[in-house]
This record gives structure tokens, C-alpha cells and sequence, in this order.
């Protein structure tokens, strides 16, 4: 069998590490891929959004399957492209991924459908916005509408924060067209956990859940970011919870899209919090989220290949078998540049310790220079993933090897998890 997987960051990494897993006599293209999944795949040349080129490259190789990695492409049309030139592809439609393109449409859908969500309303004049904010009262969540690399979301904890956020977004156009409309939205309290699922449109192979660690610093504390770390499994994300979400949250929500004419298929994600009354919507996300991926894809022991190539077939997942997991737990730590998430430098030559037992590097924004020396090439740098039989284990082992890798300016959080080791702490003493 022949895959094509789009994209070049640690996700796609993490999605060639483990298809290669699934069947070693695998033959694997990437474009445009990354040093890392180099060693894993032959990497062609190609931007995940040149459509045209990528179908090309899909025919001249007969390629099995396509798994598209990155939101950019399912937003540029992809999808619709190979399935008009029936090229099995593992991923939504453009309408499909309006789910995670358009913020306001989510939304809309998610009323629809009876989801449970934040109450938010959308702007494109500031004055407005700003008195939305005030109605809410802050904390008060400012969210570009568009896709803003993880990036467009700011948690305002004073009304001269949402000012601010308001003012960047759309005055100062810090997001471009991604930023032109906001929502203003309720601010939730709980815990969040990242779920996926892979769909054929109708039926549902839900995955563990992970908890991403979007801000900087540790403690949550600093701005946040496309993520610095996620781990798995997560102690709240029990099976009720699962239950809840596959009832309430996955089922009525393609449903919905079903009647739209949008039927979603591939991996939906939806960020959930935990809010005192129950399980709420943070956002959709329409492809495997990042670094999420890199914790969960490691503690999957059975084969994802085989219902991927499923859903890129267009064959039902009725029946499917649910998914079998490691009885384990993985820590996967960003090693990003400094300056992340604002201004970074690129270029810098990047030294990795030896290989360690139970921990993997997928590369998120590396390249090679002329002389072929690994270099950075972008904000996150390196997803460290470790798996052992403890979450302390684990963290120890991703944040220890993080700490041996080097590069000028280099940051990463040391404490993955912290909430679940918290809680097990706790425990431990009553």
C-alpha cells in the first residue's frame, strides 16, 4: 500500500511514525514533510496547498490513500479536488471543515444541533465588540473567527485585556482576514480535554482523550499558543464522560452537517470543558490537533491505517471495533524558539541527545541547511514524546530529554500534566 501524507509539522511526524508501525512494508510519500519524517518516508517537494500538484504527485504514484494533516489544505478545497478525481482522501470537505474555518458557523451549527457551548456573539466594529465585552464582564474570551494557527484566541482576565485583544484583531489586523470578524464569548470555567474521533459522516471510533497546554509558561501563566505540551490518558476524561461526549457532542453535531449537506468525515476533534454542569464545546477542530496527536498516536495499539483507509474509501464504519490502547501514559513536550509565540529567529543550529528508550522526537519546525546540518525553522521546534507505566515517569523522561536538547534561545514547559500529577499527589495524602 502507497500513503501520501500532507504537511511538514510534528503531527504529520507522529501520523508517518505510527502508520509505518501499523505495516512496516508500508510505502510512504510526505509533502512537503521535514527532516524527521524523512527518515520515515520519501519527502517531495510540495506546499500542503498547492492542490494541483499534490493530485499530480497522488495520480503519478498511484497513491492508496492521501492523509491530509493540516487545516490549511481542507480549507483550500483538497478534498473536494481529490474526490473529483476519485483519489481516496482521508479528510473533510471544504464546507465539512467550516467546523474548525469558520467560528461563526460552528456556532450556528452547534445551536442547530442542540450542542452545549459558550453563549458568544460576533463583531467586525470595535465599539461593539468592546460593549459586548462589557455586558459579559470579564474574565471574557476574544476569539478571531478564522484560522489563526492556534493562535487567535485570547482569555481576557480584565476588560483593558479584551480592549486590547479587540483592538488587535480588528483595528490592528494582527490575524489579517482570520481576525476581520470576532467573537466575544462567555468565559468557561473547568478543565479541557481534547477528544477525536474518526468518522465516516454517520458513525463514530472515538480516541482517549489528551489535555493540550496552550499558554507559554508553566503554571498556565503567559500567552497562549498553538500548544507546548499535551499528555494522556487524562483521570477526568472517565467513561462517562466519553459517553457524554459521543451523545451530546459528536453524534448530534454530524448529524446536523448530515441535514446541511456538509457530511464530515475523517477526524473531528472537539475541545471540550468541563464546566460544573457539564461538558461544553470549546471549538471543533477538523483534522488530529497538534501536539495532541504526538501524546495519543504513541499509546495506540491497534491499527489506525485500517480505518483511515476505510473512511478515504468511503466504506462504513459500522461495526468497526473499538480502538485498543496501552495500558500506559505519554507526555509529549514542546521544545520551542525563543520568543514564541511572537517573533522568532530561524536558522539555528539544532544538537539532539542519543535516542532514549520510550521516548520519541517529532520534528515540528526543523529543516536542513546547505551543508545538511539540522537547523530550526519556526516557533515549535520539537515534540518530545515519552511514554512509560506512570504519568510522573513519563514527564520526567519527555522534560529530561527536552532538557538535553539544544539550540540558542531554546524554551520548553516542565510541567506537563501538572494537573493530573496534582491530583494523584492529593490523593496520595488523603
Amino acid at each position: 500500500m502507497k500513503v501520501l501524507i500532507v504537511g511538514g509539522g510534528a503531527r504529520e511526524h507522529a501520523l508517518a511514525w505510527k502508520l509505518r508501525r501499523d505495516d512496516p512494508s508500508l510505502e510512504l510519500i510526505a509533502a512537503p514533510g521535514n527532516p524527521g519524517i524523512a527518515e520515515l518516508a520519501r519527502c517531495e517537494p510540495i506546499a500542503a496547498t498547492d492542490i494541483a500538484a499534490l493530485a499530480r504527485l497522488a495520480h503519478q504514484e498511484r497513491v492508496d490513500v492521501t492523509v491530509v494533516g493540516p487545516e490549511g489544505p481542507l480549507d483550500a478545497g483538497l478534498v473536494d479536488h481529490f474526490r473529483a478525481q476519485a483519489l481516496p482522501v482521508f479528510g473533510p470537505t471544504r464546507s465539512a471543515a467550516r467546523i474548525e474555518t469558520s467560528k461563526s458557523w460552528a456556532k450556528s451549527l452547534m445551536a442547530r444541533a442542540g450542542v452545549p457551548t459558550a453563549t458568544a456573539r460576533f463583531f467586525s466594529d470595535t465599539a461593539a465588540a468592546k460593549a459586548a465585552a462589557r455586558q459579559l464582564g470579564a474574565p471574557v474570551v476574544i476569539k478571531a473567527t478564522g484560522l489563526a494557527a492556534g493562535k487567535g484566541v485570547v482569555v481576557a482576565l480584565t476588560l483593558a485585556e479584551a480592549d486590547d485583544a479587540i483592538e488587535m484583531m480588528l483595528d490592528r489586523r494582527a490575524f489579517g482576514d482570520a481576525g476581520a470578524e470576532l467573537l466575544v464569548e462567555e468565559f468557561m470555567t473547568g478543565e479541557e480535554l481534547s477528544i477525536f474521533a474518526l468518522t465516516d459522516g454517520t458513525h463514530v471510533v472515538p480516541m482517549i482523550a489528551a489535555q493540550d497546554h496552550k499558554r507559554v509558561g508553566e503554571g498556565e501563566t503567559g500567552p497562549n499558543t498553538g500548544g507546548m505540551g499535551a499528555y494522556a490518558p487524562v483521570s477526568v476524561a472517565t467513561q462517562a464522560t466519553a459517553d457524554l461526549a459521543l451523545d451530546r457532542v459528536f453524534l448530534p453535531t454530524l448529524a446536523a452537517m448530515r441535514a446541511d449537506g456538509c457530511p464530515f468525515t475523517g477526524l473531528l476533534y472537539a475541545g471540550l470543558m468541563m464546566t460544573p454542569t457539564g461538558p461544553k464545546v470549546v471549538e471543533f477542530n477538523c483534522r488530529f490537533g497538534d501536539p495532541e496527536t504526538e501524546a495519543i498516536l504513541p499509546l495506540l495499539d491497534s491499527s489506525l491505517l485500517e480505518p483511515m483507509r476505510a473512511i478515504a474509501a468511503g466504506d462504513s464504519l459500522a461495526g468497526a471495533p473499538a480502538l485498543a490502547w496501552k495500558n500506559a501514559a505519554a507526555v509529549t513536550t514542546v521544545v520551542a524558539a525563543g520568543g514564541y509565540p511572537g517573533t522568532v529567529k530561524s536558522g539555528d543550529a539544532i544538537t539532539l541527545p542519543a535516542p532514549r528508550d520510550g521516548v520519541t522526537v517529532f520534528h515540528a519546525g526543523t529543516t536542513r541547511d546547505a551543508s545538511g546540518a539540522l537547523v530550526t525553522l519556526g516557533g515549535r521546534v520539537l515534540a518530545v514524546t515519552a511514554v512509560a507505566e506512570t504519568l510522573a515517569d513519563a514527564q520526567r523522561a519527555s522534560a529530561g530529554y527536552a532538557a538535553d536538547v539544544q539550540f540558542a534561545g531554546r524554551q520548553f514547559r516542565r510541567d506537563i500534566g501538572w494537573r493530573d500529577l496534582q491530583r494523584a499527589s492529593s490523593a496520595s495524602r488523603a
